[in-house]
């Protein structure tokens, strides 16, 4: 009987993040799901590059490199390295399995796969529920708009404001 790797759906969604407007997971937390170097991943991608179009996969520029490398306040991150990060959208991930063709990496991406459907199924319910908030904000009177702006800003991303770097003298 086949045994099927397991890994932590939290894990996985902690490894997509949002570059360039999309959804993407980094040629080292993939070779880390996978249980291989991330030498030997992007190794088996630039023999096959013709699978992986820009976008499935992007190369990370050196800033934004080095804005998640302080995300992750690490310090050598990368430091040494030779090539650039690989970035891969879901369907680059999914181009994977077919380079990397180990029980293991087909286990894993099946689960990746997975973790993105139930990412964009619960942004389609987020956007569902705004939408119904909408209609009744428009059926019912002014009476009821405190609550719905309460609501409303309950559900919108916490804006955060950048704070200047660098000394300022006090006048």
């Amino acid at each position: 009987m086949k045994r099927q790797v397991v890994v932590d759906q939290a894990l996985i969604e902690r490894k997509i993040y949002f570059i360039r407007g999309r959804k993407v997971m980094l040629d080292r937390d993939l070779a880390e799901l996978y249980g291989v170097e991330t030498k030997r991943l992007n190794e088996q991608v630039r023999r096959n590059l013709k699978r992986f179009p820009e976008d499935f996969m992007c190369l990370l520029t050196h800033e934004e490199t080095q804005i998640l490398r302080s995300q992750f306040a690490t310090l050598r991150w990368g430091q040494h390295s030779k090539y650039g990060t690989f970035a891969f959208t879901e369907p680059g991930i999914a181009m994977l399995s077919s380079v990397l063709n180990s029980e293991r990496a087909i286990d894993v991406n099946i689960q990746i796969m997975r973790t993105f459907i139930r990412l964009r199924e619960l942004l389609l319910s987020h956007r569902d529920l705004q939408a119904k908030m909408e209609a009744l904000e428009r059926k019912y009177d002014k009476q009821f708009k405190i609550v719905f702006d309460a609501i409303r800003q309950l559900l919108e991303p916490p804006v955060k404001q950048k704070e200047p770097i660098g000394f300022r003298p006090s006048r």
